[in-house]
C-alpha cells in the first residue's frame, strides 16, 4: 500500500504563511477595495476564499496595519477601501527584508539539492 506524500497540506500551508504579506504589497499598491485584494490573490494562484481574507484584513486593522474609508459604489452600498497606514509600511519593510533572506536561503538549498 502506498501513501500519498503531503504535499497539498504543506503548499497550502506555505500559502497561509504569506497570506499577511502578499495581503499587505497589494494594499501598498495604492487604495483597494477588499474584492479587488481577493482577485489580485487568486490570479498569483494563492487560493483565498473571502472567509479568509475578511478576518484577515480586520486583524490588520486591529493591529494598526491597514486602515480603510468608506467610498461611495455606483453599484449597490459603499465599499471599504484599504490603504497601509504608516505602522503597515514599517512591517511591510520588515516582512520584504524577511522575505528576501528566506528567498534567498531556499535558492541556495535548492541549487545544492
Amino acid at each position: 500500500m502506498t501513501r500519498d506524500l503531503p504535499t497539498e497540506n504543506a503548499q497550502a500551508q506555505m500559502r497561509k504563511g504569506i497570506l499577511e504579506f502578499c495581503t499587505l504589497l497589494i494594499i501598498s499598491r495604492g487604495s483597494v477595495y477588499a474584492t479587488d485584494i481577493l482577485q489580485t490573490l487568486q490570479a498569483s494562484d494563492l487560493l483565498v476564499v473571502e472567509g479568509t481574507l475578511y478576518p484577515l484584513l480586520s486583524r490588520l486593522r486591529a493591529d494598526g496595519l491597514v486602515a480603510y474609508e468608506w467610498r461611495e459604489s455606483k453599484n449597490g452600498p459603499p465599499r471599504k477601501y484599504y490603504t497601509l497606514t504608516a505602522k503597515g509600511k514599517t512591517v511591510l519593510r520588515e516582512l520584504t527584508r524577511t522575505w528576501k533572506s528566506l528567498s534567498d536561503s531556499i535558492h541556495s538549498l535548492l541549487s545544492h539539492a
